[in-house]
């Protein structure tokens, strides 16, 4: 962890002294924008525009990276201090706008402190030099190990895990990426990439996103990588990452994703970014992941003998439909997460059906026999119940999944077919690259429906018992299991 850099430890220490500490000198705490699933993530006062953000690996993934973050950020109020989200890693030195700043570690927040208070509206540039480190002691997030290397998994909380950030997706920004490995090796990122230099033994990529990202969906593979390239609709670039030597293996699933595209494209328009495609890590993670541009999938799940490939072509599609819903409009909230997630889990139910495999009607009358006791265990769909503190994973519950794809089901059953599809079409164009919450949704879906939704939807999103469904009064949601006596 890192350590208060002198200059200001001293100047506590004298204050401390003086016994001024309160009066004087407050000392460095963790803030947080007051989200209420994850209080103490994001920091206020600024708004992030772009992350420049430079990575040295060894080739040995037990080691830390040396890595300097450079930010580049507008402020929103006046500032004495600046926080921001790190943890798990050593900071060597500050710089704001080019002058060495004092910085403080307090709880999973980096505080620095510049020469002089930056105004509201004034642009501030920050560079952190750093460690980051893959193995971490209590790390859940952030570097995955492979076998061969190094990948990213930073959702919900964890990218302030790998590099210096405001860790939270209300505030997304654009990305760079430098790598620097040793030249046997493939690095690759979120974006396209820019450049690739040789010094030696070394070899640095560059990577550049084309649209601002959240902290969240930040990737950065490194591995002995076969990248797999050809062209999806519309021309789009796609480019595959997958273990050297499994390229052969992969190639009949990679070659899906075109097909995968143009369904998407069909239903809900133009995909939203300057490439696609996915990187399949050596790794047991336990899930696959949105990364931006760049979808992280387990090896296992393309190897294993008892997934059928219908299932495994769902979660394809899952991952792809988060690149609209997710991805490009992001939840502005922790507790907005029903939205990317029961659109993703939608078109992957949807998917099945129009591929003849599953039926969505019989998929969503399950989901609608476990809605209740789902409410019961994680909260309704809009305000779902926190995380348990040492898993923050545990947030991804069925009921932000199936059961808030059958709230989708629901509004579809109560609008109709056609104002669904123009509601899908119309929240990922008037939201693309920006932030939306619930709030925004149930606007866009009344003056799509043409009618006030607030009573139909509030009932659906955060009610603790389902409402009726639609069409199917003879469906009936299940009581949940009573508690146990202690």
């Amino acid at each position: 962890m890192f350590s208060t850099s002198p200059r200001l430890r001293a100047v506590l220490l004298a204050a401390a002294s003086a016994g001024l500490v309160a009066a004087a000198v407050p000392a460095p705490e963790p803030l947080g924008i007051g989200d209420p699933l994850f209080p103490h993530l994001g920091n206020p006062g600024y708004d992030v525009l772009a992350y420049d953000i430079a990575f040295t690996y060894t080739g040995d993934n037990r080691k830390p990276l040396e890595a300097v973050t450079k930010i580049d950020a507008r402020a929103t109020d006046r500032l004495e201090r600046v926080n921001l989200d790190f943890a798990h890693g050593t900071v060597r030195s500050v710089t704001v706008d080019g002058r060495p700043a004092d910085f403080a570690g307090t709880g999973e927040d980096l505080v620095v402190e510049p020469g002089r208070p930056v105004e509201a509206g004034a642009r501030l540039g920050i560079a952190v030099t750093h460690t980051s480190d893959p193995t971490a002691a209590g790390a859940k997030g952030g570097w995955v190990r492979t076998s061969d290397g190094l990948a990213m998994a930073n959702q919900a909380d964890a990218a302030h895990r790998v590099f210096p950030c405001n860790d939270h997706p209300a505030d997304k920004a654009h990305f760079t990426f430098r790598v620097t490995a040793p030249k046997d090796l493939v690095a690759v990122a979120n974006g396209r990439a820019v450049a690739r230099t040789l010094d030696g033994p070394t070899a640095t990529w560059t990577y550049r996103g084309a649209h601002p990202m959240a902290t969240e969906l930040a990737q950065v593979s490194v591995g002995r990588s076969a990248v797999v390239r050809r062209t999806g609709p519309h021309g789009l670039p796609l480019r595959d990452v997958v273990p050297a030597a499994d390229r052969g293996l992969m190639e009949p699933w990679l070659a899906k994703t075109p097909g995968h595209l143009r369904w998407m494209e069909g239903k809900v328009g133009r995909y939203p970014f300057e490439t696609y495609g996915l990187l399949i890590a050596d790794a047991t993670t336990g899930f696959e992941l949105e990364t931006q541009t760049l979808s992280l999938f387990e090896r296992e799940l393309f190897t294993r003998s008892d997934l059928p490939g219908r299932y495994v072509e769902s979660i394809m599609v899952h991952e792809l439909a988060h690149h609209w819903f997710g991805n490009s409009v992001t939840p502005r909230a922790w507790s907005d997460l029903w939205i990317n997630e029961g659109h993703a889990t939608w078109y992957e139910a949807l998917y099945a059906e129009e591929t003849g495999h599953a039926s969505l009607e019989r998929r969503m009358r399950d989901a609608y026999t476990a809605s209740d006791r789902w409410r019961a265990e994680g909260g309704p769909p809009a305000a779902p119940r926190p995380p348990a503190p040492d898993d923050k994973t545990s947030l991804f519950r069925p009921v932000v999944y199936d059961g808030s794809a059958l709230v989708l089901y629901a509004l579809r059953q109560e609008i109709g077919a056609a104002a669904f599809g123009e509601l899908q079409r119309r929240w990922v164009t008037d939201h693309a690259h920006a932030t939306a919450g619930t709030a925004d949704f149930v606007r866009l879906a009344s003056d799509v429906g043409g009618r006030d939704l607030t009573g139909f939807l509030h009932g659906w999103l955060h009610d603790r018992k389902t409402p009726p469904m639609p069409g199917h009064p003879d469906w009936r949601s299940e009581a949940p299991r009573s508690a146990k006596p202690a």
